[in-house]
């Protein structure tokens, strides 16, 4: 069970070799650092799908049942959840309930995002690891406080396509990803462009959107803006590759 051993402290990531402690101890608040290796994010957040760093490795069922029971692997995943908000310039401010805040560095930390486009999908895969190793009630905040940085507050141009298409669609637990589509059409300027997540679309294909008499748009989604970033190269986009960093 590589990832529970690594968080256990058992062993180190690869390739660069460091252990859990390492990351929180020394790479926290090093943005230069966080941004430009990529090879760590697979061991901090880890999927039942291969990423970027192909030596690292997939979950398996048997080690998610593990991770779920051990309280200092759990921790720990928390601690690198922070480390990473910290990193775009976000505090997790209610340990228990998931709610998140700007933190102090936010501006800087936004325009980092802005510039830098593999960090939706580096985003997109702690949304679903948070989802899978215990704590799914960490999302749908994340998730909102996005929908509110980009559709009320105008910030984070580059990221807004992907909140509405990735972020919302990672959330596991159906009613609040129901809740949160409903909500980004509450914020959504122009009501006929809004397009519902094709992932999500089955949730309301029944009846009306949401909840009243305006139609729901099925149509296409429109061409996303950067998401489909290579985590290898910040300025390339491309339809044929959309591995979680």
């Amino acid at each position: 069970m590589p990832n529970l051993q690594f968080y256990l402290g058992q062993r180190a990531s690869s390739p660069d070799g460091f252990y859990i402690e390492d990351f929180h101890n020394n790479w926290y608040g090093d943005y230069s650092k966080l941004e430009r290796v990529h090879s760590y994010i697979q061991w901090l957040f880890p999927l039942q799908e291969r990423g970027m760093n192909y030596q690292a490795k997939e979950l398996t069922k048997k080690e998610i049942e593990a991770f779920l029971e051990d309280e200092t692997a759990k921790k720990r995943l928390v601690k690198s959840y922070k480390l990473m908000l910290d990193f775009y310039g976000i505090q997790l401010s209610n340990d228990t309930t998931g709610e998140v805040r700007r933190a102090n560095n936010w501006r800087d930390r936004f325009d980092n995002m802005d510039r830098h486009t593999h960090n939706n999908l580096r985003i997109t895969r702690i949304l679903k690891c948070l989802g899978t190793l215990g704590f799914p009630h960490y999302q749908a905040p994340l998730v909102r406080f996005f929908l509110e940085e980009t559709l009320v507050k105008g910030n984070l141009y580059n990221v807004n396509e992907t909140v509405l298409n990735y972020f919302i669609s990672a959330v596991i637990v159906q009613q609040q990803r129901k809740e949160l589509v409903e909500y980004a059409y509450k914020l959504y300027e122009v009501k006929h462009q809004f397009v519902v997540p094709k992932k999500i679309k089955s949730t309301f294909r029944e009846g009306t959107f949401p909840r009243n008499k305006n139609p729901i748009d099925l149509k296409p989604d429109l061409k996303q803006n950067g998401i489909y970033s290579d985590d290898s190269d910040d300025n390339t986009t491309s339809h044929q590759s959309v591995s979680l960093c």
